[in-house]
Formats: C-alpha cells, sequence, structure tokens
C-alpha cells in the first residue's frame, strides 16, 4: 500500500470505528419524502421541466466554455441578473453556480487583514469556510442571541461583518433579523445575508426574508440560492452595483469559475416566472406546517420552528440511526443528523415539509413519531 492509500485509509478507518463515515445512497422511491429540501415541488413540476425545456431549445451550446470574465458571459445571464435584481429589491444582481460557492466569493473577498467577522454559531459551512479563506478576525456568536453579539461588537476591530441566515437549515428557526439590523447600523457593521431556505418560501414572489419585512435596503449583502425551494440550482449575490464591480474584479471564486450554463440560466428564469404564477404554493406549505406543529406541539424534544425544517432532538449517534431506521421502516423518508454536523447531544431528526406531502401522510407521521420510545 502506497503512501497515500495508507493515509487516508487510516482516517477512513478511524471515522468509521467513531461511527462516523459517510457513505452515498439513493433515495427509496418507495418512502414518503420528508428529507428533501424541494419544499415548494419545483424540483418534481413537470409543468415546470417542459417550459424550461421550450425555452432552452436546441440550439444552445452544451457549456459556458469559460468564466465570465472570458468567454462565459452572455446577454441571457445578465437579462436573468436583472430580473433577479428586481425580484429582490436591489441595485444588482450576480448568478454563481452555487450557494457555496457564492457565500466563498462574497466572504473571501469582503473582509480584509484587521477586520472582524462575526458569523453565528449555527452558520451554514459554506459561510464558515469562507470566512477561513479570508483574513479577517472570526469569531462566532450564540444562536440568535443579540446580546451576546452586541457584546462581541464592543470588541470588535476594523470593519465588523455579521454575518447570518434567513432561516437556519438544522433548526428550521428565523433570525431575528430586524433587531439584528438595528444592533448592526448602530455599530456600523454590515450584514451578510444567507436566504438559501428562505428563497421562494418568503416574501413576494419568493424574495426572501429581507424583502419580506422591508429589510432590503439596509442589507449589505444578500445571498439567494436556488438549490432548495426553487428547485434547481445555482445561487446570486444581490446587492449594489459597486458590490458586483467589486466582486468581479476581487472574488477568486467568481473570477476563475466555469460560469453558468445556459440551460441553467434559463432554468432560474423559467422557476421565478413558474413561481409568480402559482404562488399559492407558499399558502400551501404554509398550511402543511401548521398542521405538523399543532400535531407535535405537546412533544417536549422537538425545536421550536414555524418553517419547512422541523426537527426532534434523540441524543446520541446510534440513537438517532435506530430512530430514523424505525421511521424509514414505517415508510417515511426521514434522516439522522449525527454529530458533529450538530453538537454532540443535540443529534436529531430533521423533517422537511413539503407541498406535495398530504395531511395523511403528514399526521401518519406525528402519530409515528409521538410513539417513538425515549432513547436509552
Amino acid at each position: 500500500m502506497n503512501t497515500l492509500e495508507a493515509l487516508l485509509k487510516k482516517r477512513l478507518d478511524d471515522r468509521t470505528e467513531m461511527g462516523l463515515l459517510r457513505t452515498l445512497r439513493h433515495n427509496d422511491p418507495h418512502l414518503i419524502d420528508f428529507t428533501s429540501n424541494d419544499y415548494l415541488g419545483l424540483a418534481r413540476s413537470t409543468t415546470l421541466a417542459e417550459r424550461i425545456h421550450e425555452h432552452v431549445g436546441p440550439s444552445q451550446p452544451n457549456g459556458a466554455t469559460g468564466s465570465r470574465l472570458l468567454s462565459g458571459n452572455s446577454p441571457q445571464h445578465e437579462a436573468v441578473e436583472k430580473k433577479l435584481a428586481h425580484l429582490f429589491k436591489s441595485e444588482s444582481a450576480l448568478l454563481f453556480g452555487s450557494g457555496y460557492n457564492a457565500n466563498l466569493a462574497v466572504l473571501s473577498a469582503l473582509p480584509q487583514r484587521g477586520d472582524t467577522i462575526l458569523y453565528d454559531e449555527l452558520s451554514h459551512a459554506s459561510l464558515k469556510d469562507g470566512a477561513r479563506l479570508s483574513l479577517a478576525k472570526r469569531l462566532n456568536f450564540k444562536h440568535n442571541d443579540l446580546h451576546d453579539l452586541a457584546s462581541k461588537l464592543k470588541h470588535a476591530q476594523g470593519q465588523v461583518f455579521i454575518v447570518v441566515e434567513s432561516i437556519y437549515s438544522m433548526d428550521g428557526d428565523q433570525c431575528p433579523l430586524a433587531e439584528l439590523v438595528d444592533l448592526a447600523e448602530k455599530h456600523h457593521a454590515i450584514v451578510v445575508l444567507d436566504e438559501a431556505h428562505s428563497t421562494g418560501v418568503v416574501g413576494l414572489d419568493g424574495s426572501g426574508l429581507a424583502v419580506s419585512l422591508g429589510l432590503e435596503d439596509r442589507i449589505g449583502v444578500r445571498v439567494y440560492t436556488f438549490g432548495k425551494a426553487m428547485g434547481l440550482h445555482g445561487a446570486c449575490v444581490a446587492g449594489s452595483k459597486t458590490l458586483m464591480h467589486y466582486i468581479v474584479n476581487f472574488s477568486r471564486p467568481f473570477i476563475y469559475t466555469t460560469a453558468m450554463p445556459l440551460q441553467q440560466v434559463a432554468a432560474i428564469d423559467c422557476a421565478f416566472d413558474y413561481l409568480k404564477e402559482n404562488i399559492q404554493l407558499q399558502q400551501v406549505l404554509r398550511e402543511k406546517i401548521s398542521l405538523y406543529v399543532k400535531a407535535v406541539e405537546g412533544l417536549a424534544e422537538r425545536t421550536i420552528s414555524h418553517s419547512a425544517i422541523q426537527t426532534l432532538i434523540v441524543p446520541g449517534n446510534d440513537n438517532i440511526r435506530r430512530v430514523a431506521g424505525q421511521l424509514q421502516g414505517k415508510g417515511y423518508d426521514v434522516r439522522p443528523i449525527l454529530s458533529p454536523t450538530v453538537p454532540a447531544g443535540l443529534e436529531r431528526l430533521r423533517i422537511c415539509l413539503h407541498t406535495y406531502n398530504t395531511g395523511e401522510q403528514i399526521l401518519g407521521l406525528t402519530e409515528e413519531l409521538k410513539k417513538l420510545s425515549s432513547p436509552e
């Protein structure tokens, strides 16, 4: 065995011994989906798929052929960016291949040496990785705790960037955004807001939490992801024209990445049109969430959430695997979230609700959750 193979095998064996080895698996089509991020059902919409196919047509190249600064730019990219800027009530918008890449692009380029990044402790890995790529000092603050944030703001150096999410992917709870923006302005801090799990499901035409609260002009950087409720792939950064010009000039994840292909640009265009025409899907989802929340309100182990992301805490990796397996055996596709993805002792079921989950399916799942035995 060569040196590389020995090194990799040792690390994989260590992870296996800790019970943390990850493996790829196929979705079982016979299970009821309570795990995907397809909250509004757009990923499975045949009507949307047909529209995208018609919109793309047969004459588009298979790939973008280069970065946006070389051969990858097009009138279609710029037209959709203009449309997204209008939707998100910003001066400008810039497309990215994924929300992960967009977060890397922003946080690796904006904060500089001597600055400070304060991020919510439950921020997504892409936000933490982007912060690591910067030369700024990094500090987390307790989840949604504005008192802890305020205490850290008093000691922060240089330009301060506050990094938060609209809706958090592991707890499903909402950022106290209005109060946080007030606090940020008192300290002249710049807010970076990841709208991944609010895009599509919150706000006029799916414009997200900031727009729904009328805060768009008070938040310096917003990132919208299209791989969740919009049922696609890709993302955009929304903000001022100066911000986009800066990213184009200084952000390595933008400069050195092949541009989004025209097929995906067209898909984004069609998906937002489709959502606008079927905006009642937001209300349908809210009704499914209300049904679930009412049914589980007596469960002490659940975290409080009014979003499509619901959780049930079952401490211990072995325990949560066992419980998830029991639910899958009953026909419900619910996945365990293990530590260290979440802190030890806060292992959980992550339950995602969708417009296509029937009331019978939701109530069936909640009955199984109530019957689950307490972990040993």
